[in-house]
């Protein structure tokens, strides 16, 4: 199918967070996505109401109503992705997460859009028991994930099929976002699924990696936990959020790409 229409809504994920920056934004794999459609597509419009740092039910209250209003008919394309962001929360509660997820992705469907969701990535690589925590966690997310996109019939876009995403190359520095090369590689996973034009290598796993010397990790870590660790624990303790009064980058459907 030929798109009309792109609305993305989400968190950091979605934003773009640690691509590189185009129009004084991040690009990210949305971005990435709405070139290529509008490439194929007279007139295509493209808006991206996502967030950083936002938890599930502040991307349904803050951005579900403007994604439904946006909706033409099945030519317009919503990706919905949120709820990773709680996942990460020490309080976590998946019987409080679940409901109104499902309830939000019952509304999208009902706009008659062609909706696409996503699961998290549940092996990323590092091990401990913090890790098989939270790949526990994303597990039973993904699953619920998965089933509910069974029942309104959504696309969708499963990273754990890809085993070389866990590859923390396609990390930024702050281990958390992807960086370019891990934007565009979603984005051409993403274009792969709706059928698009995209990148037929984009599966191969990157080469393998040169060993790290040991001082230059340990200076990498502390550089890390001084730039991002301390600074997201900090928030945390105040309540606070990356995204606190931010605004969508493209909140309106607009003809894409800018000129």
């Amino acid at each position: 199918m030929k798109y009309n229409r792109f609305i993305a809504i989400g968190d950091s994920f979605t934003e773009g967070m640690c691509d590189e920056k185009r129009y004084g934004q991040y690009r990210g794999w949305a971005d990435r996505v709405a070139d290529v459609m509008a490439q194929a597509q007279p007139g295509f419009q493209y808006a991206n109401l996502s967030i950083r740092g936002k938890l599930l039910k502040q991307v349904i209250d803050e951005q579900l109503d403007a994604a439904i209003a946006q909706v033409v008919d099945k030519t317009t394309l919503v990706s919905f992705h949120a709820g990773a962001n709680d996942v990460l929360r020490p309080g976590y509660r998946p019987e409080n997460v679940f409901p109104i997820y499902n309830d939000a992705v019952r509304k999208l469907s009902a706009t008659g859009a062609t909706l696409m969701l996503f699961t998290v990535l549940e092996q990323t690589g590092n091990t401990g028991k913090t890790a098989d925590m939270w790949a526990e966690r994303f597990g039973a997310f993904n699953k619920n994930v998965r089933a509910i996109a069974t029942e309104v019939g959504a696309i969708i876009v499963d990273a754990n099929e890809e085993q070389f995403l866990s590859d923390r190359r396609l990390l930024a520095f702050d281990r958390l976002h992807l960086n370019s090369l891990g934007h565009d590689r979603v984005a051409q996973g993403v274009l792969e699924v709706l059928g698009a034009p995209f990148d037929p290598n984009w599966r191969l796993p990157l080469p393998t990696a040169k060993p790290t010397p040991w001082l230059v990790k340990k200076a990498t870590s502390v550089a890390w936990f001084f730039s991002f660790a301390l600074p997201w624990i900090w928030r945390r303790v105040r309540g606070k959020s990356s995204g606190d009064g931010r605004s969508a980058k493209y909140p309106t459907p607009t003809s894409w790409p800018l000129s």
